[in-house]
């Protein structure tokens, strides 16, 4: 039987199955061993023909495919082709339009216009045509992909003549494909994330969402489902009112504009710097910069205007504000609040509320702040210092009553400090007095006497007995001094005065006199 005949008799048995029977699209793909694109397209165009069911019985099989799919007009007739690139830009534009609606607005301004099969499938062909990277319909303002380039650049230290390869970042609006580029020294967590804020000062705004490829910068843990950030991306993510989805592994479309712009980022503006030779990163950006701009007002071939009008028309306006101030960099850790309710972040020490005690918490660190965190909510905020060995204490994180931790008090230490002997209690004594708050010498102290475990009190004493005598009182150096043996070496003598030497061949003063010449 002829294709044509039997694709009527699909189309006949779609109508029955539908208005006779009631079943669903799916009920009936699977009956007819059709899609079920297939069979809303068929019920769409019977719609659209005004052919209620049962269906007229002298209507042929000719006649129905003529209803249903009217060829297209020859040529030099009145029917206007539409614009397929503002159809393209259209379906970019905002949310919820479909080439449906698009092809409904095409009919209302041409009555005898094109039907919307043939709408359909001539826009389809028309973009099919376009480079892979321009057929996605990315919304405005949806999207911004972000990755490395493959190759790097050499910059040469003009002083010891070494060279260092520069990585080169790279970010494609999805919409409009604008493009920013950058060299960062690395592919650090650092600078990633600053080329992260610089890109979106380049945007005056703000996508959102984010694309990353699983770089371990950004990303932890790659997983198909649920990849884990790293906590200072989802951080910025946080701070811009963003989202950041990773592509997905082994999902090559998901990452497809980000590898387009890292192309055409080493076609246009890679390859001309080969021959260049720079000696620092801030020279090879200023390069970057000027031929970045080349590339975003290179016109397109298929479609009209270019990266940087696009982005104007496009994604500009549909972008978000950015926030008043640049994200600043951040960093997180976990740890465990000590007895004396702090927690150490290089090597300076912050109060936390004292009922946090061996609870593990989230510290949050930036160049000017330091934040803790328990169960996501903030316990504490300080100011960063940077004085190793030194405390920050909030009163208020204070216990009215030591003993509610565990009774960990100066009394405690220093009937523990008596058992040892009494240069150990002396040394007990002088940390809890020098510091501001007793406190703050419970961990250097509870350092210090656990040291008797290992070496026992005897050269525990021993060593707080030295250290007291050349002023060394810190955990380091009470535990250096045992380390090396000196607790069981002598004391070093206080130095004499010179005493005067007789000898034959010594003149004394009065040599020098006047009288004796």
């Amino acid at each position: 039987m002829p294709k044509k005949r039997l694709s009527m008799r699909k189309i006949r048995e779609v109508l029955r199955l539908k208005y006779e029977l009631g079943h669903s699209n799916r009920e009936i793909s699977r009956s007819c061993g059709i899609g079920s694109s297939t069979v809303s397209d068929y019920l769409q165009r019977t719609k659209r023909a005004d052919l209620g069911w049962p269906l007229p019985d002298d209507l042929s099989d000719s006649s129905l495919e003529q209803t249903l799919f009217p060829p297209p007009p020859p040529p030099g007739t009145s029917r206007l082709i539409p614009d397929f690139s503002e159809i393209h830009k259209e379906l970019q534009s905002k949310r919820g339009v479909t080439l449906n609606l698009l092809w409904q607005e095409y009919k209302e301004q041409h009555p005898d216009g094109y039907q919307y099969s043939w709408f359909c499938h001539s826009y389809r062909d028309w973009a099919g045509k376009l480079d892979l990277v321009m057929r996605h319909e990315h919304r405005a303002g949806e999207k911004l992909f972000v990755d490395y380039a493959g190759q790097t650049v050499d910059v040469v230290d003009q002083h010891t003549g070494e060279i260092t390869k520069a990585q080169v970042f790279v970010a494609v609006l999805g919409a409009s494909n604008y493009t920013y580029a950058e060299a960062t020294p690395s592919q650090k967590i650092e600078d990633w994330i600053g080329s992260h804020v610089r890109t979106f000062a380049f945007l005056g705004g703000v996508p959102e969402v984010v694309v990353p490829d699983n770089l371990k910068s950004g990303v932890t843990k790659a997983c198909r489902y649920e990849p884990d950030l790293n906590p200072t991306y989802h951080d910025l993510a946080r701070h811009y009112q963003t989202v950041v989805l990773p592509a997905r592994v082994r999902k090559p479309r998901d990452k497809a504009k980000a590898e387009a712009g890292v192309l055409l980022v080493e076609r246009w503006i890679l390859a001309k710097l080969r021959k260049h030779t720079f000696f620092n990163i801030d020279d090879l950006n200023r390069e970057i910069g000027k031929l970045l701009e080349q590339l975003n007002n290179k016109p397109f071939k298929k479609l009209s205007g270019s990266r940087k009008s696009r982005f104007e028309e496009l994604d500009k306006p549909a972008l978000k504000q950015l926030p008043a101030s640049p994200y600043e960099l951040s960093y997180w850790k976990k740890a465990t609040v000590h007895i004396d309710y702090h927690v150490e972040v290089e090597g300076h020490y912050y109060s936390v509320p004292y009922n946090l005690v061996k609870k593990q918490i989230e510290v949050r660190y930036t160049k000017s702040t330091v934040e803790c965190y328990f169960r996501g909510k903030r316990v504490a905020s300080h100011i960063r210092e940077n004085q190793r060995g030194h405390h920050t204490t909030v009163k208020e994180h204070m216990p009215v009553n030591h003993r509610k931790y565990m009774e960990w008090n100066p009394d405690r230490f220093k009937r523990w400090a008596a058992k040892v002997g009494p240069e150990t209690l002396c040394l007990t004594e002088t940390l809890l007095v020098k510091r501001a708050h007793p406190q703050q010498a419970y961990r250097t102290l509870l350092g210090i006497l656990r040291l008797g475990k290992a070496y026992g009190d005897s050269r525990l004493e021993a060593a707080c007995h030295r250290a007291l005598h050349i002023n060394a009182l810190s955990y380091r150096s009470v535990e250096s001094i045992l380390k090396s043996g000196l607790d069981q070496k002598p004391l070093p003598k206080p130095a004499t005065e010179d005493k005067p030497v007789n000898h034959a061949n010594i003149r004394g003063s009065q040599y020098y006199s006047p009288s004796t010449h």
